[in-house]
C-alpha cells in the first residue's frame, strides 16, 4: 500500500513551540528530553544540488510541525534522511536520541509518503492486519481503522476505493505499528475538500494521544490550522519556525495598497515600516511592520487614492521569506 516504518513507545510530553521568528518561550522540564527529532548542520548533495544544506531543526515530542517550502525546497531529502531512507553527507539527523535506523527498527516511527498502491485483492483489514503482524507491539487493527475513519470500510477492497479513501487506508497502514511519530508527506495532495476534511479529522485524533506529528504541505491553510509550528525551508535550510501568526508579523504584519495615480514609485521602500513595495500596473502594495506610520507617510506625498489597509496572509508571508535574501535574513 504505502512504505511505512512503525512501531511501539512510551508517549512523553505533549509540548508546543514558537521556534525561531517568535523567540522568548521559557524552557520546561520537557525541553531536557532528547526531541522527537533533532537535524543538526545536516546537509545532502546530489551531484552539484545542494538538496539539504545545514539544516538546522528541533520538534519536541507531542508537537505538529507543518513543513512548508517551495518545490525542489529539500522538503523531501529531509523527510528521507529522517525516516533513514538516505545518508546526510554531513552533520546529524536523530531520532528520540538515537539514530534514524534505531528508532525505524524499534519501531517507533510511522510514515505516509506520496508513492504507494494498493495491494490488490485484499480488504482493507486484511491490508492493516498484515502490516500490524510484522511489529512487535501494534496497535489493535480495529483501533487503527477507528483512527483512520475506516470502521465502515473495513470490508472493502482496498484497492477499490475513492481517492480519499485510499489515503485514510495508508494512514491505517503507517498507524499500524503504534507509532510515537508519523511522518506525512504531502498527505492530502489531490484531494477534495471533503476527503481533506475527514483525513485531518482522523490526524488530530492521533495527535490528541500525545504523539508527534511531521508533515509537509501546499496548502497553507492546512498549515496554519492544523500545526503548532510552521518551519519554512528554502534552498535546503530553515529559514523561519514560527506559529502562522509569528511567519506573518515577521514577514511584516500588515499591507498597504493604494492606487499610484501617475504619482512615481520611487521612495515608497524608504517610507516608515516598509519592509517591501510591490507594483502591479497602476497600484502599489506595501507591506509594513508599522501600517500608522507608512500611511501618515503616504499622506504626505497625496498617495491617498483608493488606500486599503489589510493584514499579511500567510500567503504573504511565505513568499516574503522564500522570495528574497533581505527577507530570509530577516526572519532568522
Amino acid at each position: 500500500m504505502t512504505q511505512t516504518t512503525t512501531g511501539t513507545g512510551t508517549r512523553t510530553g505533549t509540548g508546543t513551540g514558537t521556534g525561531t521568528v517568535a523567540a522568548g518561550t521559557p524552557r520546561r522540564a520537557a525541553d531536557a528530553v532528547p526531541p522527537a527529532v533533532s537535524f543538526r548542520h545536516t546537509a545532502k548533495s546530489f551531484g552539484p544540488v545542494h538538496a539539504v544544506a545545514g539544516l538546522d531543526l528541533d520538534i519536541r515530542r507531542g508537537e505538529t510541525v507543518a513543513l512548508l517550502g517551495r518545490n525542489a525546497a529539500g522538503k523531501s531529502t529531509a523527510i528521507s534522511l529522517l525516516l533513514g531512507l538516505d545518508e546526510p553527507d554531513a552533520g546529524s539527523v536523530r531520532l528520540f536520541g538515537g539514530s534514524p535506523g534505531r528508532a525505524v527498527r524499534s519501531g517507533r516511527v510511522g510514515a505516509m509518503l506520496q508513492e504507494g498502491r494498493a495491494v490488490p485483492r485484499l480488504t482493507v483489514r486484511e491490508l492493516v492486519t498484515f502490516v500490524a503482524r510484522t511489529y512487535p507491539s501494534p496497535m489493535p487493527v480495529a483501533e487503527a481503522l477507528a483512527l483512520a475513519g475506516l470502521t465502515d470500510l473495513a470490508g472493502r477492497r482496498a484497492d477499490r476505493l475513492s481517492g480519499g479513501q485510499a489515503q485514510r487506508v495508508r494512514f491505517a497502514v503507517a498507524l499500524a505499528g503504534n507509532p510515537e511519530l508519523i511522518v506525512l508527506d504531502e498527505p492530502t495532495a489531490a484531494l477534495d475538500v471533503e476527503a481533506r476534511r475527514a483525513f485531518w479529522v482522523s490526524m488530530r485524533a492521533y495527535a490528541r494521544r500525545g504523539n508527534t506529528v511531521l508533515f509537509s504541505t501546499h496548502y497553507l491553510e492546512e498549515a496554519d490550522a492544523h500545526s503548532d509550528r510552521i518551519v519554512v525551508v528554502d534552498r535546503g535550510r530553515v529559514v523561519a519556525d514560527a506559529t502562522g501568526e509569528g511567519l506573518r508579523r515577521a514577514a511584516g504584519g500588515s499591507l498597504v495598497a493604494f492606487d499610484l495615480a501617475g504619482l512615481p514609485t520611487e521612495g515608497l521602500a524608504g517610507l516608515p515600516g516598509v519592509v517591501a513595495v510591490e507594483v502591479r500596473g497602476e497600484r502599489a502594495r506595501l507591506r509594513t511592520k508599522d501600517p500608522d506610520a507608512t500611511v501618515v507617510a503616504l499622506a504626505g506625498r497625496g498617495a491617498v487614492r483608493g488606500l486599503e489597509v489589510t493584514g499579511a496572509s500567510l500567503e504573504d508571508a511565505f513568499l516574503a521569506l522564500t522570495g528574497s535574501a533581505a527577507a530570509v535574513e530577516s526572519a532568522r
